[in-house]
């Protein structure tokens, strides 16, 4: 099979981990830049990487790149890509542009010249002078970054973080792949106990019992990929199997609680959703109060920001009042928190032993890591 290059879009601070993701699937070529990862690899690649990510959030057909400084430009370097290759005479071909610092400020306008040229392309290979667009659909996306052109068809359809199984959510939702990267920041594969007092609609905890599964969150949902002509069905079915034998089973230790009865009700359907609601117990409960039985284990969580003045103020005594529970904790428990206050090691009444820098959406966060010292629990 032909060796094609792949691009997958990450959060801001997840590309070390998506990467390695990559390495883990046996995928070649994988080197991360700022917010994506490339890798090489034919269709079965791309399947696999589609099935299995959990910290990418779509897996993109790099077709071309070029400079372009002007339409005339942009219209002459897209023209000349081979894209009957990959779009068939039936074919729907909708673009998406972005153009960051570019000449090119128009993203509608940007949009309308590649139309443009595909579409003269393909008339041109299949002998049309109208294309019917009443088959599969390949979403074409441009980057323009400064005066660099990037061509993409997406695979993925709806982002990667939408794994299907959160119909609903609570008020400001924590991103699917940015959960699974808190968890694996965690090193946690599925041994010990997991916990999460500010678990909301429960995807922290829903997260963790995918990666202790080993269950490839991909399974249970569609790409657009899987219309492609180009692309036998059988590749699906056989990296679909593949991931299967790969899954453990196993008992584990994963708990989520929240003050809130709404949330802890919507978590318990949501893991159903997932189906891991036998893999997690949720329970309403006060994370002022925290105080875990088991010598050791790890708390990864995201409690709120208080990103207004008044929700500031409540943020700050919930950092207190759960950094009081925090220091009568086993000397065996790790805590990975995410948040956005600038000030929260000051309220929470310790300094972190390791911060790393995350995104959550476009707002800065830090991951604050405090860690447990094994076999001092008791």
């Amino acid at each position: 099979m032909e060796k094609l290059t792949f691009s997958v879009p990450t959060l801001f601070g997840l590309e070390g981990l998506c990467a390695e993701e990559l390495r883990r699937m046996e995928l070649s070529g994988v080197r991360g830049e700022n917010g994506r990862v490339l890798f090489e690899g034919d269709e079965s690649a791309m399947i696999r990487a589609n099935l299995n990510l959990r910290t990418g959030e779509r897996v993109l057909l790099r077709l071309g790149a070029f400079e372009t400084r002007d339409f005339d430009a942009l219209y002459d370097g897209v023209r000349a890509l081979d894209w009957a290759r990959f779009i068939p005479r039936e074919g729907a071909f909708p673009v998406r542009c972005r153009s960051i610092d570019s000449q090119l400020s128009s993203e509608q306008r940007c949009c309308a010249v590649v139309r443009a040229a595909v579409g003269d392309a393909l008339g041109e290979k299949y002998g049309l002078e109208r294309l019917p667009e009443s088959g599969a659909v390949y979403q074409i996306r441009l980057m323009i970054m400064k005066d660099a052109a990037e061509l993409f068809l997406d695979t993925t359809g709806p982002s990667l973080h939408k794994r299907g199984y959160r119909a609903m959510s609570v008020t400001a939702p924590l991103r699917e792949t940015l959960a699974a990267g808190m968890v694996l920041l965690s090193r946690y594969r599925g041994r010990g106990s997991l916990r999460d007092p500010f678990c909301g609609s429960g995807t922290i905890p829903i997260e963790a019992a995918l990666i202790a599964k080993n269950r490839a969150p991909g399974l249970e949902r569609s790409f657009p990929a899987q219309r492609w002509s180009w692309i036998p069905a059988k590749l699906w079915m056989e990296e679909g199997d593949r991931a299967m034998d790969l899954e453990y089973h196993g008992s584990y230790d994963i708990w989520g609680g929240d003050i809130d009865p709404q949330a802890v009700e919507l978590a318990r359907a949501n893991a159903a959703k997932a189906g891991v609601e036998d893999m997690i117990r949720f329970s309403v409960a006060d994370a002022t109060r925290f105080a875990p039985s088991e010598p050791e284990g790890r708390v990864v969580t995201n409690p709120p920001y208080g990103e207004r003045i008044m929700e500031k103020r409540e943020a700050e005594g919930l950092y207190a009042a759960f950094g009081k529970a925090w220091r009568g904790v086993p000397a065996g428990w790790s805590l990975y928190l995410m948040s956005s206050h600038t000030e929260f090691e000051r309220t929470f009444g310790k300094t972190a032993d390791k911060k790393r820098k995350l995104y959550n959406g476009m707002l800065r966060c830090d991951l604050f890591q405090y860690l447990g010292r094994r076999g001092e629990g008791k």
